[in-house]
Parts: C-alpha cells; sequence; structure tokens
C-alpha cells in the first residue's frame, strides 16, 4: 500500500522547517509514493511482470526573489537535509527575478473535495493475466490476426504538497490501464491498430473483451490500403485522433506561451477562434476523471473554466509566474489543463459522413508537425476514404496540412463525446483540408 499522509506531511513539515533554519525566506515542498504493477502478455503467453515503488520528493526555496529546485527519490533524513543545503546554495546564486513567489495565500485551496480518485482495491497478477488471456482471446477470433501484446497496469499514489505560507494538503488517486495492440496480415502486408482503456476504479472496466474485439477489427480494416492523389478534401478526425486539435488549443493558451509571445493565439482574448457553436471546457472536478484535481501544482484551487464560449476565447491557462507577467491572478492550472473537453456536437457521427460526398476518415496521425508560433500543422496520416456516407477503403501515406487560425473555424463537431482521457473531444470534420498523396 501506498504510505498514508501522515507519512508524507511529517517529511514535508520537517523539510519546510528546516529550510527556514538554513536561511530560506520561502519554501514549497512535493513529496509522493507512488506504487505500479504491470503485467504483459505476447501472443497469449507471459512476456513481463513486474512491480515499481518509488519515492519521490521536489523542493523549491525562495530567498527573496531568489529562487531553485532540487529533487530527489531518496527521503532519508540525512539526504533530505543535504538537497536543503544544495538547494539554499543554488538559490542564493540565482539572479533576482521579482515575479519570483508563492502563490497568493488566498488562491490556495481550502479544502479536499471528494472527488473520487482512489480505489484500493488490488488485482492480483492471476487476475490481470485471466483479464489479458480473454482479450487476446477474442482479438484471434479475428481470422487476419497473427501477432498481439496487452498489458495491464494498475497504479496507486499519494501525495502531499505544502509550503511555507501554511498549505498542507494531498489525497490518494488510482488507475487500472489495459491496452491491446494487435497485428492484421493477408497476403500482402501487415497491418497494426491498438485500443485501450483507463478508469480511476476497476470495477467501470465493463467488459475488456471489448478492447481485444476493437484492436482487431482497427488492424484487419487497414489492410490493402490505398493511395490517393493530392487535393483539398473534407477531414473526419477519429475521437481518439480529434483530441490532439484540444491539445493544441491548451499549448497554445497556457500562459507562458502567450506570455513569450510564441502562440498564433496572442491578443485573442474576447476574439471568435472557433466557429460560433463551439464551447471548450475545462473541468478539474469531474468525478473520477482523468484528469481530476483538487489544486494544481502550486495548491493554487481550480474551479470549471469555459475557455472557448459560444466561439470566443475567454481565458488562459494561468499559473502564478506567468500571470504576473500577463496581469493576470493564476486560475489553478500551473500544470495546464485537467479535464479538457469540446462540448457536445449536435449531429451524429452518420451524418458527418454524409456531409460531403467524399470525406477522408482519418485514424492515425504520424509525428507532430504544430508550429504553435504560425498555427500551421502537417502530419503524415492514414484512415479511410467515405464515399457517400459509406467507408469504403482504406489509405495511406497521405499528408494532411492547414492552420489552426483556418481549421478552428471550419470544425464541425459529432454528438459521440466520451471521456476516455483527461482531454476528449467528439469526432469531428474540418472542412477544406489540404492533402498530399501520391
Amino acid at each position: 500500500m501506498v504510505k498514508d499522509q501522515e507519512y508524507l506531511t511529517n517529511i514535508a513539515n520537517k523539510t519546510i522547517e528546516l529550510s527556514k533554519q538554513l536561511g530560506a525566506t520561502d519554501t514549497s515542498v512535493h513529496v509522493a509514493h507512488s506504487i505500479s504493477e504491470t503485467v504483459n502478455l505476447r501472443n497469449k503467453k507471459l512476456d513481463e511482470s513486474n512491480r515499481s515503488d518509488s519515492f519521490a520528493i521536489s523542493i523549491t526555496t525562495y530567498i527573496g526573489k531568489k529562487k531553485s529546485t532540487i529533487s530527489s527519490s531518496n527521503l532519508s533524513d540525512d539526504n533530505v537535509k543535504t538537497l536543503i543545503e544544495r538547494c539554499i546554495g543554488t538559490t542564493k546564486i540565482t539572479p533576482d527575478d521579482e515575479l519570483n513567489s508563492l502563490p497568493e495565500k488566498n488562491l490556495m485551496a481550502k479544502e479536499i473535495e471528494d472527488l473520487n480518485l482512489f480505489d484500493g482495491n488490488h488485482i492480483p497478477n492471476d487476475k490481470k493475466i485471466n483479464i489479458l488471456e480473454e482479450v487476446e482471446n477474442t482479438a484471434y477470433e479475428e481470422s487476419k490476426i497473427i501477432n498481439t501484446e496487452t498489458d495491464f497496469t494498475e497504479n496507486k499514489s499519494n501525495f502531499v504538497l505544502g509550503n511555507s505560507s501554511g498549505f498542507m494538503k494531498g489525497y490518494k488517486t488510482s488507475s487500472f490501464n489495459i491496452s491491446c495492440v494487435a497485428v492484421a496480415k493477408n497476403e500482402n502486408q501487415m497491418e497494426r491498430d491498438y485500443d485501450f482503456i483507463s478508469k480511476r476504479h476497476f470495477e467501470d472496466i465493463q467488459n475488456p473483451r471489448e478492447i481485444g474485439k476493437n484492436a482487431a477489427f482497427n488492424a484487419a480494416q487497414k489492410l490493402n490500403p490505398k493511395k490517393i492523389k493530392s487535393e483539398k478534401i473534407g477531414i473526419i478526425f477519429d475521437k481518439k485522433i480529434s483530441r490532439g486539435i484540444l491539445g493544441v488549443l491548451s499549448n497554445a493558451i497556457a500562459a507562458g506561451a502567450i506570455a513569450r509571445g510564441t502562440s498564433f493565439l496572442k491578443n485573442k482574448i474576447e476574439h471568435e477562434v472557433f466557429s460560433k457553436s463551439l464551447n471548450v471546457i475545462d473541468d478539474p472536478k469531474i468525478k473520477k476523471g482523468l484528469g481530476s484535481r483538487n489544486f494544481d501544482s502550486e495548491g493554487v484551487e481550480g474551479a470549471s473554466l469555459k475557455l472557448i464560449e459560444d466561439g470566443i476565447l475567454k481565458s488562459y491557462l494561468i499559473d502564478t509566474y506567468y500571470g504576473k507577467k500577463l496581469n493576470l491572478k493564476s486560475n489553478g492550472r500551473s500544470n495546464g489543463s485537467s479535464n479538457l473537453y469540446f462540448e457536445n456536437g449536435t449531429v451524429s457521427v452518420d451524418e458527418l459522413l454524409k456531409s460531403n460526398n467524399r470525406n477522408l476518415y482519418i485514424t492515425e496521425t504520424i509525428g507532430h508537425g504544430t508550429n504553435l508560433v504560425t498555427g500551421d500543422y502537417s502530419v503524415g496520416a492514414n484512415g479511410f476514404m467515405v464515399e457517400s456516407g459509406e467507408i469504403t477503403n482504406p489509405i495511406s501515406e497521405i499528408t494532411i496540412a492547414g492552420n489552426f487560425n483556418d481549421i478552428f473555424k471550419n470544425i464541425t463537431l459529432a454528438n459521440d463525446l466520451e471521456f476516455k482521457f483527461s482531454t476528449n473531444s467528439p469526432t469531428l470534420l474540418v472542412e477544406g483540408m489540404v492533402v498530399a498523396g501520391r
């Protein structure tokens, strides 16, 4: 079991007290304990089983407006004392920065809300193996599957965040993750694809067989791909890919990128950056959410934010340091977004498929081709041709390109939103993107 709150709090309190004695004017400390157990099967045979048990401490000391940070996995009293001495020594020779400080005390979380983020149940390895065997057996029901790899990972963690302003809070979290990769083969080629599920509570994994079924179907469906000519066409992004568009938004509206002037969305507050029907929400307080949290990495409490309202950019993701640069208060996003999602669209996926005579349905992107400064976007992709609303044949070796200033304005959302990740999107259509083919 992970260490309890009292044990972690004791280490944090001692660290803060000793750092003050050694000359720090302010201190922040993060103490965490985590346990991870993983079982991996390959072709129905046990490939690997491992367990990791890790401690970590991160100490930030301030002397006036000077600041430095140090971290270690050794939490012994002697080592913590050495860490503090080294951190303070580094702080003394660090240049002053007027923006360095702990968060404002009134912004820090007052209470810990029960967000139901921890499941104390432990799944024995033999049960993990039985589940993975069931997943792989289901995948092999597809005759074209020749290889499978599955894993089941159970994570448990507990942490405390404290500082010299009197803040000292933390809580436990857990996750249960099952994945399957399947390889399909015919007379001409091989293709691979995957599926997975991640939940805070084991009981919420209802039917592991579906993971094997989906991975096998996805892989087999990609066999015998065709190449297409370059053209401008509507692109439908599968929802496991479309969430990447929100990832770009998250990076582009981070206070650091805005303050440094390295975002194509700088100076866009109260401007219409998406089509008018779109809303984007970041909510850290969703029960059992994979991105849920009571406070950010500085201890600042975050409330639900409507980042995009009717297409208009309403807020950045703000931490203490860059908030000061922008003359804005932290909104509890020092470690980025929490549970970020598009509000559901109003049309079905079927209606989206039928929106044009021809669309491309993208199920895989290759590479990271986003320029945050200009908004330019270009990635390799694989997917399927959609004609008259029907998926006809797989497509490979294409590049899709555009600029997010245009992409955001031309999005239509389906109504199939699911909360499978910390960033979630329905299936979406972007009209008129450039596709480079053969």
